[in-house]
């Protein structure tokens, strides 16, 4: 559709309405740009559609990565938190596992030494007992021979004494265990238990011996049973009393000068094997010292020998400085003093060859290569000029020369002078 070649206006000639070209013209332009706005803004509209589509698709899309992600990170904070209480359980279980281990271990050690402690009690109350049991059974059999020595119809108090013999040493035996429970000297109380004991034995041995009523096995076994209750109730108080006084027994005191000894056999073996080290380090420093004497000897009779000059100032500096021998640094001053030389060795003669024996070496290695191995024959000097009518070698190009910079082409080394000064003077 043009705006200028309008000939109908809804099926009719344009002359036969009456209308004007121009407006028309006008009229359908107009229609035109109203269309083409229309349109427009149909398309913007659908692109804004379309763009708030993708936009929110794009947003949902950002939710949905964002949801995810939390979730993701939900379900970490919930393994971690697992992982935490499985942990602490884990640590709990283990410590009320060595709690209960040591509540266990505890409670054996408390069983032991309460069936160690009533294993003692009942030792203790049998020898308790025993003890007794042995004093009775002894004072039945001693008490009925001095009934029997002493019994007197004409002196019939004379029956008492056998009551005090028994009795004494009985009473003393009581007083020995009070003085034990008291914490007392017990010593007194032994020493008149076993004299009583000794006197009822010797009168029972004596009436066995005399009176033949009594006879000799019945002195023998009384004079026994009076000394026999008396000693086993004696060693029985011993034993507590030392107890009480926390006196080691046989045992304990050979278990500890047992454990005394390897100790002191240690203690030697280690001052044993210090005093070896040390004397072998002695041995050795000593060996050392010797050896650097001997080296240090060889060393000055050699510099003596050889540089006199340099060891009468190195010797009279070292007297200076008060040390006892050449020192190294000693000998480097000396030599730096006398040779003027900082290098321990040189001297001004050595120093002249060697800079004599540089500058040939020198000479040598920086003169240019005559002959077949000379590598410098494309730069020995200025070329002869070309003919200009001579034809154009340059191949591939046309003929025509590239146009060359400064700087492209590569300078004429040093020795292809110097190679193409000697050529030119041989010419």
């Amino acid at each position: 559709m043009t705006a200028t070649s309008i000939e109908h206006v809804n099926g009719h000639p344009v002359a036969e309405r009456g209308f004007d070209a121009v407006a028309l013209a006008e009229a359908e332009a107009i229609r035109t740009r109203a269309a083409a706005e229309a349109e427009a803004a149909r398309i913007e509209a659908e692109g804004r559609a379309e763009a708030e589509k993708i936009k929110a698709a794009e947003e949902a899309e950002r939710q949905r990565i964002a949801n995810e992600r939390a979730a993701m990170r939900l379900e970490k904070e919930k393994a971690d938190h697992a992982a935490y209480l499985a942990k602490k359980a884990a640590e709990k279980t283990k410590a009320d596992a060595e709690k209960q281990k040591a509540e266990q271990a505890a409670q054996e050690e408390a069983e032991r030494e309460a069936q160690q402690q009533a294993e003692q009690e009942r030792a203790e109350r049998w020898w308790k007992w025993g003890a007794r049991g042995i004093y009775a059974v002894g004072l039945i059999i001693a008490a009925p021979v001095q009934f029997m020595h002493f019994w007197d119809p004409k002196r019939p108090f004379l029956v008492a004494a056998p009551a005090l013999l028994e009795g004494l040493a009985l009473v003393l035996a009581f007083g020995a265990a009070w003085a034990v429970a008291h914490r007392r000297d017990v010593a007194p109380y032994r020493v008149g238990i076993m004299l009583g004991a000794a006197i009822a034995a010797a009168i029972n041995l004596h009436g066995g011996l005399t009176n033949p009523h009594i006879g000799f096995n019945a002195g023998l076994i009384g004079a026994i049973a009076s000394l026999g209750g008396p000693i086993v109730l004696m060693a029985y108080e011993h034993g507590i009393a030392q107890k009480a006084d926390g006196i080691p027994s046989f045992r304990e005191r050979r278990a500890a000068e047992r454990a005394r000894r390897e100790e002191e056999a240690a203690k030697r073996k280690a001052r044993e094997e210090r005093k070896a080290a040390e004397e072998k380090a002695a041995r050795e420093k000593a060996a050392a010292q010797t050896r650097a004497y001997e080296e240090q000897r060889r060393r000055d009779e050699d510099r003596k020998t050889h540089h006199r000059d340099v060891w009468d100032v190195a010797d009279a500096m070292r007297s200076a400085r008060g040390a006892e021998f050449v020192t190294e640094q000693i000998w480097a001053d000396a030599w730096y003093r006398v040779t003027g030389c900082k290098t321990v060795g040189i001297t001004p003669e050595i120093e002249a060859r060697s800079r004599v024996a540089q500058a040939r070496m020198k000479t040598a290695a920086e003169l240019p290569i005559e002959g077949p191995l000379s590598l410098v024959d494309s730069q020995k000097g200025p070329r002869v000029k070309k003919d200009p009518d001579a034809p154009d070698g340059r191949r591939n190009n046309g003929g025509t020369p590239p146009v060359r910079r400064p700087g492209q082409t590569a300078p004429i080394h040093p020795l292809a002078r110097v190679q193409a000064r000697l050529e030119q003077k041989k010419d």
